[in-house]
């Protein structure tokens, strides 16, 4: 049961009356009780109805979802009140309140705009629906539970990145001249020789029957096999800009795939903390970005420390002949000293293993604008970050590891050059 103001203005007017002419307040309270009484008994009840959602399942980050909720009256009476469609206040839900008006037996829909800010399964809540008896004294109200879940997938946004990578690799991949040869490559073919050539690649024999110098063209080998690992501890919850670390590296991961699938590469994702959140394997080209956006849309960045060894094993399960390893994770000094470095052996002897992360620009901001005394301590601070950093990096490199971090606007297609340089000598 709920009451109007009506009801209320009528009750307080009781207290006044009760006060000067005594009986007659609760006379005004006994036709309150009635009003209140005959409203509920006419009311149509808000449980009489049959309610629906539906509309968009998935949209990415950016973009708007248009979703509906259908009425249906089971009653003979008049369904008229008010309903109440909820969503996740991060679902953006619009027009969330309205009046409803609805005669008995018929249905009517109601249309929802969202305009989410988070990527997730943004889920709706329940439908209050209230109606009121026709003096607007009293009424009823019902909560009905109505699932349905808008999936935001992450925006890709380094998508405008992939015709000019794609273009690289069209000339690495032989349809262009290759003036480099690899370890991994493949022999394509015979041409004359231009100025710029490695001589290295001179064809001696095919020279000797020939009355130009005849070099060999080289390609990258194809059906490699890459596997990109994201960490979703603690290192993925820290915001860089507005973004939380783990969004820059699934923006990248999205473009290294997509760049690898056109090169004919096999990509497969493992996304992993303490237990693995996601895991995409053996998808084919046409459906691998869809299988991987999907599998990254409901994984957050979790506050706890990333289980290392679990992590490796992991992905020793998944990495059969050598393959490209890809760590998207932090950097700092303690993740990598006390974290991966213990459990990497494994993954070295046959694997090549690529660490990467999206650097915070603030760090050099905090370096460049010193203007007071804690000026002067944040600065100091960043500087012994940027050091420790640049040992970890060496370190790694010792050890045969790849290390590539860029600021969250140049994060992306660094880490598609990464791979297109790796592609190019041969390495994979």
């Amino acid at each position: 049961m709920v009451l109007t103001w009506r009801a209320g203005v009528l009750a307080l007017a009781a207290v006044p009356i009760a006060l000067v002419w005594g009986s007659w307040g609760w006379a005004v309270l006994g036709v309150l009780v009635l009003l209140v009484v005959i409203d509920l008994v006419v009311c149509p009840s808000p449980a009489a109805v049959a309610l629906e959602r539906g509309g968009d399942r998935s949209i990415r980050l950016g973009q708007q979802a248009d979703v509906w909720l259908r009425v249906t009256n089971l009653g003979r009476r008049r369904l008229v009140g008010r309903i109440r469609n909820a969503w996740v206040p991060s679902a953006g839900a619009t027009g969330g309140v309205r009046r409803i008006d609805v005669p008995g037996g018929e249905r009517r829909q109601l249309a929802t705009r969202l305009d989410p800010t988070r990527r997730g399964d943004r889920h709706a809540g329940p439908v209050t629906i209230r109606t009121l008896g026709p003096l607007r004294f009293a009424g009823r109200q019902k909560n009905h539970d109505v699932h349905a879940t808008v999936r935001v997938l992450p925006p890709f946004t380094s998508r405008r990145h992939l015709p000019s990578r794609v273009a690289r690799l069209r000339e690495l991949d032989g349809r262009s001249v290759l003036l480099q040869r690899g370890q991994g490559t493949e022999f394509d073919s015979l041409r004359e020789y231009v100025p710029g050539d490695d001589v290295r690649s001179i064809e001696w024999r095919a020279t000797a029957r020939s009355s130009t110098v005849v070099v060999k063209t080289w390609r990258p080998e194809r059906d490699r096999h890459v596997l990109i690992v994201l960490d979703s501890g603690r290192t993925g919850a820290g915001r860089v800009g507005d973004q939380p670390r783990l969004d820059h590296h699934m923006d990248a991961a999205l473009l290294l795939a997509a760049l690898a699938s056109k090169a004919g590469d096999r990509v497969d994702l493992l996304i992993a903390d303490r237990e693995v959140r996601a895991s995409v394997e053996r998808a084919t080209p046409g459906e691998l970005i869809s299988r991987l956006v999907n599998a990254m849309a409901p994984v957050e960045a979790e506050l706890m420390e990333t289980d290392h060894r679990l992590v490796v094993n992991e992905t020793l399960l998944r990495v059969s002949q050598r393959s490209l390893v890809v760590f998207l994770t932090g950097l700092d000094h303690a993740t990598i000293h006390d974290g991966w470095l213990p459990v990497m052996a494994p993954l070295l002897r046959r694997h090549r293993v690529v660490f990467a992360s999206v650097s915070d620009p603030r760090l050099g901001e905090l370096v460049s604008e010193v203007s007071d005394a804690s000026g002067a301590y944040a600065a100091a601070a960043a500087e012994a970050d940027h050091e420790r950093r640049a040992r970890t990096t060496a370190r790694l490199s010792r050890m045969g590891v790849s290390v590539m971090q860029a600021p969250p606007e140049s994060f992306a297609p660094g880490l598609a050059d990464h791979y297109l340089g790796l592609k190019k000598s041969g390495q994979l």
